[in-house]
C-alpha cells in the first residue's frame, strides 16, 4: 500500500475507529432490513442452460399436448392386506377422490378409474361406450390385475410387477400465464444476445422479467402449499398403506427445504466450531469476537443486499454463504496472526503503531489474494449455466465486501479494544508447519517424486471423470424423494420423461386420402358415421398420416427398438392404440378400419389413447417414455445419440423431421456443458491468476512456481472425483475453481512472506523455516477452520452438498500440503530471488 493511500487510510479509519464501526453497523442494519424478503429458488428455470432452444421447445410441446406439472402418489397396502381387496380399493377410491379436491388438480388417474379393455375383452364397437373400470359391478378383479400387468395399455404403467404397488397420477392445470411470460422473456433475451434490443424492447424485457419473477414467486408459494396439502392428506392414509409422494413440484419444494436446512445447520455448526477453534488457537475473547463480527457483517450485508434486489439463491449459489464465511475467516486470521507477531516483536510499540504496521504489511498480499480468488470465481461466469454464473458473481461481490470489512472492522476493533497481553498459542499450533519445513529441507527430492507420482495418479483419475449421474443419487436414501423415485423407477416404468416428436414425411400423400378411394372422404360410406355417436373433438376428425397403417408400422418399429433398451422403461404412443385395436379385432387393421375406429372412439377413450400422442393439425406424433434412473449403466448422451442414429440410419428420417424433448434432454444438455465449462473456467482461472502473479512479483519464474502447486491441488481433487466415481454436476463443477481460489490464498501469502524473510539475510533455508514458523501457522489455522467447517455439510440430505463439503475440505488440505512442501522446495530448487 503506497504511503499516500496509507496516510489517507490512517486519517479516515485508524484515527476514527469508533465512527468507522458505527458506520459499518448502520450499513449492516440497513441492509439487514431486506432479509425478510430473502428467497430461495429451486425451480427448473434455475437448473437449465441459458438460451437453451430445447427448453423453449419443451414448453411448446407441453402447451400443445396439454402436459403440465403433476404429482405422483405411490400406494402399497400394508403387509396384512391385498391391493385388490375391498378394503384397499375403498381406501384407493377415497384417496383418489380426496386428491381431486386439491386446488389446480384437473384429473387424477388411478387403477380404479382407467378404462378396462380386457376384463373381459371388448369389441371395437364397444370403444364408443362408457368404459368399464375396476369399480364397475361384476368386474373380475383377477382378470383386471392381469390386464394391468400384461396389456399393451397398462404394462409397466399403473401396477408394479409384484401386483401390490400402484400409482395415482394427479395432473396439474397447465399454467399458460407462466409459459407466456417465460417464452416472451427468453425470446427478448435471445434477441439481446444475437441482435441487440431497441430502447422500447429493452424496457419490455425489463418489464417482462420483473413480471415473470413476481409471478413465479406467487406460483412457488401456491405449489408449496399444494404439496403441503397433499402430504397432509396422505398422512390420513399412512395407517392403512405405505405411501410416497413424487413429482417435479414436490422435488422443488423439498430442495428449497434442503437448502434452507443446510444454511441453518451449516451456519449454526460452523459458528460454534469457529468459536471453539479460535478460542483454542488464540486463547483470548477479542480474537474470537472480532473475526465472528467481521464474518457476521459480511454475510448479513450480502444476504440483505441480495434480498433488496431480489437476487435469489439457487441450489448452487446457496453455497456462497459457506464459502464466503470461511474465506472471510481466513482473511481475519491472517491479520490477527500478523498483529500478534508484531506485538510479540515490539511489545513497547503503541497500539496505533502496531495496527498501522499490520495494515502496511498485510494490505498488499491480502488485496492480491482476494483479487486472485475473485478471478477464480469470476471465471464461472463463462460456464453458460445460470446458477453457476450467479454463484460466480455472488462470490466475486462477496469477496470484495469481505476485503473491505476485514480492513475496517479488524483494525478499528483492535484500536477500540486497545492493547492486551499476547497469550501465546499452544506449541502444537506451530509444530506441524515446522515439521513440514524440516521435511522439505531433508527430503526435498522425495517431495518432488511424490508430487510427480500424485500428479500422474490424479491425471489417470481425471480421465475417469464422468458428467453423467443419476438424479436419484442427489438425495439420501431415507428421504421421501429418494424412496418415491426409487419405487416409481423400479416398479412403475421409470422416472425421467423423454419424448420423440416426429413430423409426417413431406413425400406422403395428403392426409385426407388415407383410407378413402380416389382421395374421397374416408367416412362418406361409413354406415356408423351419423350423429348417434354425438359430438367429436374436431381434432379427432382430421385425418393424419400417423394414424394410417404405414405410419403406425413405422412407429411400431421405433417402439420395438426402444423397448429393447435397458435404459427405457414405459413407452407410450399411438402404437398402444394400434395394438389394442388389432387385438380386439383379431387382425391387423387397414387404413379404413383405423379411420372408422378413430372416429368411433368415445371422448374418454380418445383422450386416453390418442390425444396425448397425436397432433392432427400439424400432422405430428409423439412417443413418450420414461428412463430408468436406477440402472447402473445409464449414459444419457450415449442413449440419445443411439436413438438419433437409429431414426436417421435405420428409419430413414431426415434430421429436421424429428426432435427429442423432455426433462431428460434438458438435464443432459446441462450435464454435457459441464465438461466444456470445466475446461473453459479452469483455463480462465489459471490465465487470470498467472497475470496477477506477474503483476505482483514481476517474475515469470515466480509466477510459474506459484501456479504449479495450485494445478497439483486442482488435479488431486478432480482425480479423487474420477477414482471415487463422483460425477461432475452442477455443484462439483465449481470445485476446481474453488480449489485454485483457496490454494492461491496460501501460495500468495507464503511467497510474499518468504520474499520478506529472504531480504533479511538472503538465506533460502533460513527464510523457509522462518516463513513456516510465521505465515505457515496462519495457513495451518485457516486450513483447520475450512476443512473441519465444511465437514459439517455431511449432515445435508442433499448429496451434492455433501460432496461439495468433502471436496472443498480435500481442496484445502491438498493446497496446504502443496504450499508447505512443494512450493518451498521449488523455491529452493530454482532460487528465483537471486543468489
Amino acid at each position: 500500500m503506497s504511503d499516500r493511500v496509507l496516510q489517507a487510510y490512517e486519517r479516515i479509519v485508524l484515527m476514527h475507529p469508533k465512527l468507522v464501526l458505527s458506520v459499518v453497523l448502520v450499513v449492516t442494519l440497513g441492509l439487514a432490513m431486506g432479509l425478510p424478503n430473502f428467497k430461495l429458488d429451486a425451480s427448473a428455470d434455475s437448473l437449465t442452460l441459458e438460451n437453451d432452444s430445447d427448453l423453449d421447445y419443451f414448453r411448446e410441446i407441453n402447451e400443445r399436448y396439454g402436459s403440465g406439472d403433476f404429482l405422483v402418489v405411490t400406494f402399497s397396502p400394508l403387509a396384512d392386506d391385498d391391493l385388490f381387496s375391498d378394503k384397499s380399493l375403498a381406501t384407493l377410491t377415497e384417496l383418489t377422490q380426496d386428491l381431486e379436491q386439491i386446488d389446480d388438480v384437473v384429473n387424477v388417474v388411478s387403477m380404479i378409474n382407467v378404462p378396462l379393455l380386457y376384463s373381459p375383452k371388448i369389441s371395437v364397437s364397444q370403444l364408443h361406450d362408457t368404459p368399464r373400470t375396476l369399480l364397475t359391478q361384476d368386474v373380475d378383479r383377477e382378470m383386471a390385475k392381469q390386464e394391468f400387468l400384461n396389456s399393451p395399455v397398462f404394462r409397466k404403467l399403473i401396477l408394479g410387477p409384484e401386483g401390490q404397488t400402484t400409482a395415482l397420477l394427479a395432473s396439474i392445470k397447465v399454467d399458460e400465464r407462466y409459459i407466456e411470460l417465460v417464452r416472451g422473456r427468453d425470446a427478448l433475451r435471445y434477441k439481446r444476445k444475437t441482435e441487440g434490443l431497441s430502447a422500447e424492447e429493452a424496457a419490455q424485457l425489463e418489464s417482462l422479467s420483473k413480471a415473470f419473477l413476481e409471478y413465479r414467486t406467487e406460483r412457488a408459494v401456491v405449489e408449496k402449499a399444494r404439496v403441503k396439502a397433499v402430504r397432509a392428506l396422505m398422512d390420513n392414509y399412512r395407517d392403512r398403506a405405505q405411501i410416497f409422494l413424487g413429482g417435479p413440484s414436490m422435488i422443488t419444494a423439498d430442495m428449497v427445504d434442503f437448502i434452507r436446512g443446510d444454511l441453518e445447520v451449516f451456519g449454526a455448526g460452523i459458528t460454534l466450531f469457529i468459536i471453539i477453534t479460535l478460542a483454542v488457537i488464540f486463547r483470548q475473547t477479542r480474537w474470537v469476537m472480532l473475526p465472528l463480527i467481521t464474518c457476521g457483517f459480511s454475510i448479513v450485508m450480502m444476504l440483505g443486499w441480495l434480498s433488496w434486489i431480489d437476487w435469489r439463491l439457487t441450489v448452487i449459489s446457496s453455497n456462497f454463504v459457506a464459502l464466503l464465511l470461511v474465506l472471510t475467516m481466513a482473511l481475519t486470521i491472517h491479520l490477527i496472526v500478523r498483529y500478534r507477531e508484531l506485538h510479540h516483536e515490539k511489545p513497547e510499540a503503541s497500539q496505533l503503531e502496531l495496527v498501522s504496521d499490520m495494515v502496511r504489511f498485510m494490505a498488499r498480499p491480502c488485496i492480491y489474494t482476494v483479487l486472485t480468488t475473485i478471478v477464480a470465481f469470476a471465471s464461472l461466469v463463462v460456464s453458460g449455466i445460470r446458477p453457476v454464473i450467479d454463484f460466480g458473481w455472488m462470490m466475486t461481490i462477496g469477496l470484495a465486501v469481505s476485503l473491505v470489512l476485514g480492513f475496517l472492522v479488524i483494525p478499528a476493533g483492535m484500536l477500540v479494544l486497545g492493547k492486551a497481553k499476547v497469550v501465546q498459542a499452544g506449541s502444537r499450533g506451530g509444530q506441524l508447519p515446522a515439521h513440514f519445513s524440516n521435511f522439505t529441507e531433508r527430503h526435498g527430492s522425495l517431495v518432488l517424486v511424490l508430487s510427480l507420482l500424485i500428479s500422474l495418479i490424479s491425471v489417470v483419475g481425471i480421465g475417469k471423470l464422468q458428467v453423467d449421474n443419476r438424479f436419484i443419487d442427489y438425495f439420501k436414501e431415507h428421504t421421501e424423494i429418494y424412496q418415491g423415485l426409487s419405487i416409481i423407477d423400479q416398479k412403475l416404468g421409470g422416472t425421467t420423461p423423454l419424448d420423440i416428436i416426429i413430423q409426417a414425411p413431406a413425400s406422403v400423400a395428403t392426409p385426407q386420402s388415407f383410407g378413402a378411394p380416389e382421395g374421397g372422404d374416408p367416412f362418406e360410406d361409413d354406415p356408423f358415421a351419423d350423429d348417434a355417436f354425438g359430438e367429436e373433438d374436431p381434432d379427432q376428425q382430421k385425418p393424419s398420416y400417423w394414424f394410417s397403417r404405414s405410419g403406425l408400422e413405422e412407429l411400431e418399429e421405433i417402439t420395438a427398438y426402444l423397448d429393447e433398451m435397458d435404459e427405457i422403461g414405459r413407452i407410450d404412443s399411438l402404437v398402444t392404440a394400434f395394438h389394442v385395436a388389432n387385438d380386439l379385432t383379431g387382425h391387423r387393421m387397414n387404413d379404413f378400419e383405423l379411420a372408422v375406429m378413430r372416429k368411433s372412439l368415445s371422448p374418454e377413450m380418445h383422450r386416453f389413447l390418442l390425444a396425448p400422442y397425436l397432433s392432427a393439425e400439424t400432422d405430428e406424433t409423439r412417443l413418450t417414455m420414461r428412463t430408468v434412473e436406477s440402472g447402473s449403466h445409464l449414459n444419457r448422451q450415449q442413449l440419445l445419440d443411439e436413438i438419433n442414429s437409429f431414426l436417421i440410419d435405420e428409419m430413414g428420417f431426415e434430421p429436421e423431421q424429428f426432435r427429442l424433448s423432455g426433462l431428460m434432454v434438458l438435464y443432459n444438455n446441462m450435464l454435457q456443458s459441464l465438461f466444456h465449462s470445466q475446461i473453459v473456467t479452469l483455463g480462465a482461472v489459471f490465465f487470470g491468476i498467472m497475470l496477477m502473479f506477474l503483476v505482483l512479483f514481476r517474475s515469470l519464474l515466480i509466477a510459474f512456481i506459484a501456479i504449479f502447486p495450485n494445478i497439483l491441488a486442482a488435479c488431486v481433487v478432480l482425480g479423487v472425483m474420477g477414482w471415487a466415481g463422483i460425477p461432475l454436476d452442477m455443484m462439483t463443477i465449481t470445485i476446481a475453481s474453488i480449489t485454485v481460489g483457496i490454494g492461491v490464498d496460501d501460495t500468495l501469502h507464503y511467497i510474499y512472506r518468504f520474499r520478506e524473510e529472504f531480504g533479511k539475510d538472503r538465506d533460502y533455508i533460513a527464510s523457509m523455516h522462518r516463513s513456516h514458523e510465521s505465515i505457515g501457522i496462519a495457513m495451518y489455522y485457516t486450513s483447520i477452520v475450512i476443512v473441519v467447517g465444511f465437514s459439517i455439510l455431511a449432515l445435508s440430505n442433499f448429496m451434492p452438498s455433501v460432496y461439495f463439503g468433502f471436496l472443498t475440505g480435500l481442496a484445502m488440505f491438498a493446497a496446504l500440503l502443496a504450499s508447505q512442501t512443494l512450493l518451498p522446495k521449488l523455491i529452493l530448487l530454482t532460487r528465483p530471488l537471486g543468489k
